[in-house]
């Protein structure tokens, strides 16, 4: 860990991408728990992406699930990780739909964001490399980095 504040080193546009699991019946550990290893194999091949669009992702844990936010270029280079029928993703979300689905022991949601260049706040103090700035690189929040409006609104006041 190194002492101090840093903010991504993001330059260009970008797409946040949050993908989620709830398991709706926590007995049911037989038909949640495929799922969730289906997960880890797909952020196992997403590591395997980093030059095809994707940067990096970050995973929590909450009551209940599972959420994984990840860092990409464009929306276009996640729509073709999630279509493409030779990696892991398309099998994993067909075969949730078959067995899964119906029964609701499972949920599943998302959540995608277009981040326009210079758009973003991004701050970490006294942490190691995290987040956006993990995918991305980090840089010292310094000079106009240093305050929330500037960071966000590309150095406009106001």
């Amino acid at each position: 860990m190194e002492r101090g504040r840093f903010t991504a080193g993001m330059e260009g546009s970008f797409v946040v991408f949050i993908f989620g699991i709830r398991v709706n019946r926590l007995r049911a550990v037989g038909r949640w728990l495929p799922v969730l290893r289906a997960l880890r194999g797909v952020l196992r091949e997403l590591r395997g992406h980093r030059g095809r669009g994707f940067f990096g992702a970050e995973t929590f844990f909450y009551w209940r699930g599972v959420a994984v936010v990840q860092y990409w270029r464009s929306r276009e280079d996640l729509e073709r990780f999630a279509r493409d029928p030779e990696d892991v993703h398309l099998p994993a979300w067909r075969q949730f739909n078959r067995e899964v689905r119906k029964s609701r022991v499972v949920g599943v949601w998302h959540e995608a964001y277009a981040v326009e260049d210079g758009r973003y706040e991004a701050v970490y103090a006294n942490m190691p490399p995290f987040g956006l700035a993990r995918a991305t690189g980090r840089v010292p929040a310094v000079g106009g980095g240093k305050g929330a409006r500037r960071r966000t609104r590309g150095g406009e006041e106001g």
